[in-house]
């Protein structure tokens, strides 16, 4: 039987890692022991965060959303009841949106919602 040379496919897996390690600092870009751990750390980083980039955009759409209709005298939580109440299907992302570029149509839409709520006695 044929002695066999694995030079080739860990040369392989060696070079995937750095590659995947290209930009870091220090020994942690070209040592493959060191690049494999900063590699799997930055894999679980990436993991999580794409996780929590959704948590901070729907943040900052109610940000905007709330920034838009309190120039309108209303809060934030009465508009959000008031979209739910006057049955308006769109999401904050869309709200936000329109807020930030067409506050034409926005404004529709608070009209929209002001008449949906029941008047405060």
């Amino acid at each position: 039987m044929a002695r066999v040379k694995r030079g080739v496919t860990t040369k392989a897996k060696h070079k995937r890692i750095l590659d995947q390690a290209k930009g870091f600092y220090g020994r942690r870009k070209n040592t493959i022991r060191i690049a494999r751990q900063a590699v799997e750390k930055a894999g679980q980083y990436a993991y999580r965060d794409r996780k929590v980039k959704k948590r901070t955009f729907r943040g900052l759409w109610i940000q905007r959303i709330n920034a838009a209709v309190r120039m309108e005298d209303l809060t934030y939580s009465q508009f959000m009841n008031g979209v739910k109440l006057a049955g308006i299907e769109l999401d904050r992302k869309v709200m936000a949106d329109l807020a930030m570029n067409e506050p034409a149509a926005f404004s529709v839409i608070i009209a929209q919602v002001k008449a949906a709520l029941p008047k405060a006695a």
